[in-house]
């Protein structure tokens, strides 16, 4: 029951509204009469229970979104894996809106190189369709990364041609290219020519011209270039920093007024010192400003980077600098940075030679510390236990395997325990060099000691014991792979399968097949083990497994009645060929979409509907 007070409440206000509209009508006050009194009429009806009632519409499914990427994806696979031919077929079904923005996107996933030239000169047939800067500059920077360079140039004039629009973008892409052909004055040259039209340089057209002349000990012209740049505006970034310091480090034609107004643009001070008449520096001094720049960097907001890092230690070891480069790596700790290992054996050599610790260079790369083991030197620190460990490293960098094959039946005479990592690098050198014996001792070696490998080890195993003709391991080595947790995945199970079946290996093969997780037992492993069977000469066992895939409710593919075809006709069985054969039309009829078929189906397709299996 509701209190008398609140429809008492509500009449009054009714009321008085009333009166005021007889009144004074709304139109007078030019606002509607509800804003007298803001409360709302209370309602008295019940409310339902179910804040969310559901809409008759509540069970229709709606469409599937397709997003941008997975329609320039799709076609990035088209131009990769398929015919010129056959992928201009598949681009002219799609049901899409090809403006610039699309045809740029699907070159910049970088498809092959002739490929792209081809979808290039394809799209400038299209109806309603030109192209713009954005798409002729990235087909530009295609060429110019594979090395054409007067196919670059090419797009360049007829972009000239079409009266577009070329912008600093594009000067600087070209500047890039013809400068890493080695052609300098052509870099030059086009440096010029975007001046002269008035296309005004970004700090990554400075940035990407200074290195091409400090590159080619053009250090006087680079200074004016800096200069330029400074004075008209452009704070430089991170990658200006580098190039900086590592040609200032490096050369010694760089004049300390160039390093005076560098350090006062840190600064961000506006007005620059004249220049002095100085035009050497000496080395010690000269990386004394370089630390002095490292510092400033910092205090402008501009952090060094692992390239400038390393550069700046690369550069200080052939100096002897080890009072810059302990900064250095002081800072890199602090930032977690770590060097490459060529620039970290230099430096450690560096510091050995100095006499001085060595300690904070490995703190900082802790990552390489280990291996450490490839100096001989170093050797005299190690204990007992590790002497079997860094003499391996030693003989893997020497690249000495038949000693490391020894070594290894040594350490297992004698149950020592290497490091996972160090089996499975042996595994992987043997495998690149096709010695099978001694990768499957490795495998061996593993198995006894309990040692656990990863995935891509089992893999090459299994590889190069199918190409060495040792199907008798892949068993255990499948076996093992299971047991570490790893699965062989559909792909490399259906192709394993198949394999053993034209090395006449179905036993083989049968246990391969009963390895697989219930998941993995799908179209593409049955339709695998169906062919193994015809390739054994066992038609009727091969048809069993086509009637026990069926009754486990996995659907046959194009690839299944391929298989069956193929083998039933091979062996004179043409009715039982014929009945499938009308299957095979029946399923081409009520192909459903693409996008709704199983991976196993598409896995079976790939493989024994595509001739890609030989």
């Amino acid at each position: 029951m509701l209190p008398f007070k609140a429809p008492k409440t509500f009449l009054t206000k009714k009321l008085l509204s009333q009166s005021i509209n007889t009144i004074f009508p709304s139109h007078y006050f030019k606002i509607p009469i509800k804003c007298f009194h803001q409360s709302k009429p209370q309602n008295f009806t019940r409310k339902s229970r179910n804040p969310n009632p559901k809409s008759p519409l509540s069970n229709v499914i709606e469409p599937q979104k397709t997003y941008m990427r997975n329609v320039i994806s799709n076609i990035y696979n088209i131009l990769k894996y398929s015919t010129w031919d056959s992928a201009q077929e598949e681009l002219t079904k799609l049901n899409i809106k090809w403006d610039s923005f699309t045809v740029n996107q699907i070159l910049k996933t970088h498809p092959p190189m002739e490929k792209a030239w081809l979808f290039f000169s394809w799209a400038s047939k299209l109806k309603r369709f030109k192209h713009d800067q954005f798409t002729c500059t990235t087909m530009l920077d295609i060429f110019g990364e594979a090395g054409r360079i007067e196919s670059m140039k090419y797009v360049f004039k007829k972009m000239q041609e079409m009266g577009l629009k070329i912008d600093v973008v594009t000067y600087t892409s070209i500047l890039n290219w013809v400068s890493k052909s080695g052609d300098v004055d052509g870099a030059v040259e086009i440096w010029k020519e975007m001046r002269e039209n008035r296309c005004f340089p970004t700090v990554v057209s400075y940035t990407a011209y200074l290195k091409v002349l400090f590159d080619n000990k053009r250090v006087k012209e680079g200074i004016g270039v800096y200069k330029e740049m400074l004075e008209s505006g452009i704070s430089p970034n991170c990658h200006t920093y580098t190039v900086l310091m590592e040609h200032l480090v490096v050369s010694g034609d760089i004049t300390v007024d160039a390093l005076k107004i560098f350090i006062l643009r840190l600064r961000l001070v506006t007005c620059f010192h004249s220049m002095m008449n100085n035009k050497s520096a000496m080395a010690k001094g000269k990386y004394q400003e370089t630390l002095e720049i490292f510092s400033k960097m910092q205090e402008a907001g501009v952090q060094p980077d692992k390239a400038a890092c390393n550069i700046l230690v690369e550069r200080c070891c052939k100096a002897g600098e080890t009072m810059t480069m302990t900064q250095i790596l002081q800072y890199m700790k602090q930032n977690q940075l770590v060097l490459r290992y060529p620039v970290y054996m230099e430096a450690l050599r560096t510091l050995k030679d100095a006499g001085e610790s060595d300690a904070l260079l490995r703190k900082v790369n802790p990552h390489i510390d280990t291996e450490s083991f490839g100096d001989v030197d170093a050797l005299e620190t190690i204990a007992d236990d590790d002497l079997d460990r860094g003499l391996a490293l030693i003989l893997l960098r020497k690249h000495n395997l038949v000693a490391v094959d020894h070594l290894l039946a040594g350490t297992m005479d004698k149950n020592i325990l290497l490091d996972s990592w160090i089996v499975a690098t042996i595994i992987e050198r043997n495998c690149d060099h096709q010695r099978p014996d001694g990768a499957l001792l490795a495998f061996e070696y593993s198995m006894k000691m309990g040692i656990q490998l990863e995935r891509t080890s089992y893999l090459a195993l299994i590889g190069m014991s199918i190409r060495s003709d040792t199907s008798l391991k892949v068993v255990d080595i499948a076996e093992k792979m299971t047991l570490a947790g790893h699965s062989l995945g559909v792909y490399q199970a259906s192709l394993l399968i198949y394999r053993l079946g034209c090395a006449k290996r179905p036993t083989c093969a049968v246990k391969i097949f009963d390895l697989l997780p219930e998941a993995q037992k799908c179209t593409a492993t049955y339709t695998a083990l169906v062919s193994v069977y015809f390739s054994a000469g066992s038609p009727q066992k091969a048809l069993q497994i086509y009637e026990d895939m069926k009754r486990e409710g996995t659907h046959p593919s194009l690839g299944t009645y391929n298989v069956l075809l193929a083998g039933l006709e091979r062996s004179g069985r043409i009715s039982e060929a014929k009945t499938f054969r009308k299957e095979k039309k029946g399923l081409l009829i009520n192909n459903h979409h693409q996008n709704s078929v199983p991976m196993g189906e598409k896995i079976c397709n790939l493989l024994f509907a595509s001739h890609l299996v030989s």
